[in-house]
């Protein structure tokens, strides 16, 4: 068994949608992940990130686009992996399923945006794949969404349902101190 830290699109196009106020389950998400990494890279865990370099031209995730910047709290260092994804899962198209076999990699601490989106992706094609997928909930960020009927879901109702989805089948939920607990 041998664990790795995923971390998926913690871009500066998130970082801008939290500075214009978009209402969110967990602020202090950055912070977490922060330590996440800190605590993977002083203990030798390998750290592999994952950012959206979206297809449209009108998209602020596009590779070299300001908003496709790493956030500061998961900037890649020296000697991490990094993968492109074009589409919602970090798997599609990345070849980070080979990667992973072939470092011998079994278990995933999945962390990053949006958790109602790629990282659900994420999750359940880790799952369906074979890997044990560890989810810290307080390392993950959480938007409010528009209801497919009209009006807003609140970020806490979306985050909850998100959660409880994944936990349910998918992923074995966490916090940040369960896994790293200098950082309680």
């Amino acid at each position: 068994m041998s664990r790795a830290v995923l971390v998926i699109d913690m871009q500066e196009g998130m970082a801008d949608r939290i500075r214009a106020g978009r209402p969110t389950a967990t602020s202090d998400a950055p912070d977490r992940i922060a330590a996440l990494l800190s605590d993977a890279r002083t203990t030798g865990t390998p750290v592999l990130h994952v950012l959206h370099d979206d297809p449209n031209p009108a998209s602020p995730f596009r590779k070299g686009e300001p908003g496709a910047e790493p956030m500061p709290c998961a900037v890649p260092r020296t000697g991490e992996t990094v993968f492109w994804k074009h589409g919602s899962s970090a798997f599609h198209g990345t070849g980070l399923d080979a990667y992973l076999k072939s470092q011998g990699i079994t278990d995933l601490v999945i962390a990053g945006a949006v958790a109602a989106f790629c990282v659900t992706s994420t999750v359940r094609q880790a799952s369906d794949l074979g890997y044990k997928v560890l989810l810290p909930q307080d390392a993950l960020l959480g938007f409010d969404l528009p209801a497919h009927d009209g009006g807003q879901i609140d970020a806490e109702t979306v985050f909850r349902v998100t959660l409880s989805l994944l936990g349910a089948d998918f992923a074995t939920l966490t916090t940040v101190a369960d896994l790293v607990p200098q950082a309680a």
